[in-house]
């Protein structure tokens, strides 16, 4: 049975520190373990340090890597990503089209120097780079999809089916010139990964008060998310993405809010944190609507 897991859920910047305790300050990283024993992991940000270190201790040697961006705090963790050095370990990296350059080349800005002292050309691990499978890719006992979504530079969110389904979109602003009460689903961005989904993991960035002062910044308020899961009818939201400047009891305040305008029927919203587990028995323990 597939099973998600959370290594860090943070937007941004990481954001360590006794405000931070509960929920965590790594910034997005999920991994996925399929029924078959594939692995796949959801961005590389800080999360994917300790991620990396469980994986090798499993010996793990085939990893798909999806990015849904290379902004900062969504590729750093990457270069301190054991499996990266392991000359045995074959790493799918997927990641957005560009027309500008070739996603090695992107992440090669990154992993050179000045910024890093190792070359992305020069791992050890054998590194494979692909386009993000808009057209969906079978991998092992799964199938996955990506579709662009709203947000500055390439961007595309995940949706992954196997015994049941996730998607994955953490960085979004699917009100930017929109009326999300009105506007017919099929023009939303995201739509198409989140329609029906069991489990979205979506940008929760900024509060109603918060939001007016960042639009077109690619990021949701708490009402927006609420609004975009119910038109997308899914049966567990899981807001992501926390702002660096939210401590626990602020995420709480704003998870309060999003359960108050998701109302009464079927689960309410809950927050991602560092470890959370998403698996049948959990999410049957959330209210026993996402798994039969």
């Amino acid at each position: 049975m597939m099973e998600a897991r959370i290594w860090g859920c943070r937007g941004s910047v990481p954001a360590p520190g006794p405000d931070t305790v509960r929920y965590g300050g790594n910034t997005s990283c999920v991994e996925i373990r399929l029924s078959d024993g594939a692995v796949l992991v959801l961005d590389a940000g800080t999360g994917i340090r300790d991620l990396g270190s469980s994986l090798m201790k499993d010996g793990v040697k085939t990893i798909h890597l999806f990015l849904s961006h290379l902004h900062l705090d969504h590729i750093q963790g990457l270069a301190f990503f054991a499996p990266l050095y392991d000359p045995s370990v074959t790493l799918h990296i997927w990641g957005p089209r560009s027309p500008v350059s070739r996603l090695r080349d992107r992440i090669g800005t990154y992993m050179s120097e000045p910024l890093f002292p190792v070359n992305v050309s020069d791992v050890p691990c054998e590194a494979i780079f692909h386009d993000a499978p808009e057209e969906g890719c079978d991998l092992g006992a799964a199938t996955v999809w990506a579709t662009p979504v709203s947000h500055q530079g390439p961007t595309v969110g995940y949706r992954i089916e196997a015994e049941w389904s996730l998607a994955y979109i953490p960085d979004h602003e699917p009100a930017l010139g929109l009326e999300l009460a009105t506007v017919e689903p099929s023009w939303l961005s995201g739509y198409p990964l989140a329609a029906g989904i069991d489990v979205l993991l979506h940008d929760a960035q900024y509060s109603e008060e918060e939001y007016p002062n960042h639009v077109g910044w690619g990021h949701s308020s708490i009402d927006h998310v609420v609004r975009f899961a119910r038109r997308s009818d899914v049966r567990q939201l899981v807001l992501f993405h926390h702002d660096p400047r939210h401590s626990d009891e602020t995420l709480e305040v704003l998870l309060a809010r999003a359960q108050d305008l998701w109302g009464g029927d079927g689960h309410a919203p809950v927050l991602a944190y560092e470890g959370m587990s998403l698996n049948p028995a959990q999410l049957r323990a959330l209210g026993g609507r996402v798994i039969a």
